[in-house]
């Protein structure tokens, strides 16, 4: 007899508002042998506000390669998983990749349980033109760079989407603004949470505004493409 391989959920969590949470969601966390969280602590805030008591454990960017084996064994043993981050999708600039990797070479079935993104709820949101977009994750820490990140960029037609942190926005314009020039911009904070702000505008204007305030939540940052000259159209044709 061939025992059953589990099955590994990659399961999408609120970015805020716990009623964005999926009935499928609920069912699969309920259902899970085990829940593997980039932050316990945060993950049982969740599960407790739902009354769910599936066993949880850790699994997070210092961990992932060592835990990533022992999480396979036990879906090797038939039990199923759900991998969860701190809020919005799994994998979306957190370590679930890594263990869906393995998972995939192991000949593991991957179901993912869509739902809440930061990034997809910006861009729906932020008025931008969204049918050509570009994700690029984090911006780099350092000035360095992130100029040379910029610079990258210079000629990106397509809607242009990344994360920033509260701490290192101001820095982060200046260098944009330096290297992009004052582009018309977005920024997107706190999204689905009591406080959530669209800030539209020049980046000078918002860079200006945000120095007159405190600047709290993870910030989604949106940059308009550079327009294609009639020149280039011609081009194509």
């Amino acid at each position: 007899m061939i025992e059953k391989i589990g099955e590994l959920f990659v399961v999408s969590t609120p970015i805020g508002n716990l009623e964005d949470i999926t009935l499928r969601a609920l069912k699969t966390l309920h259902e899970a042998d085990i829940i593997a969280a980039e932050d316990t602590r945060h993950a049982k805030k969740l599960l407790n506000h739902f009354q769910i008591h599936t066993p949880l454990t850790s699994y997070h960017d210092f961990n992932k390669e060592e835990k990533s084996e022992i999480l396979i064994n036990k879906l090797k043993e038939g039990n199923h998983i759900a991998v969860l981050c701190d809020a919005g999708t799994p994998t979306i600039c957190d370590p679930g990749y890594y263990l869906i990797r393995r998972a995939i070479q192991c000949d593991i079935r991957i179901i993912p349980i869509p739902g809440p993104t930061a990034l997809i709820a910006a861009l729906t949101g932020s008025g931008a033109p969204p049918d050509r977009f570009t994700f690029e994750g984090f911006a780099p820490r350092k000035r360095g760079p992130r100029q040379r990140w910029f610079e990258s960029l210079q000629q990106e037609t397509k809607t242009i989407l990344f994360y920033e942190s509260p701490h290192r926005i101001l820095s982060c314009l200046t260098d944009l603004i330096s290297v992009l020039g004052d582009r018309d911009i977005i920024l997107a904070r706190e999204l689905t949470k009591t406080f959530e702000e669209f800030i539209r505008g020049k980046a000078t204007e918002i860079k200006t505004q945000l120095e007159e305030k405190a600047i709290r939540g993870e910030i989604t940052v949106i940059i308009e493409g550079i327009k294609r000259s009639k020149k280039n159209k011609n081009k194509n044709h």
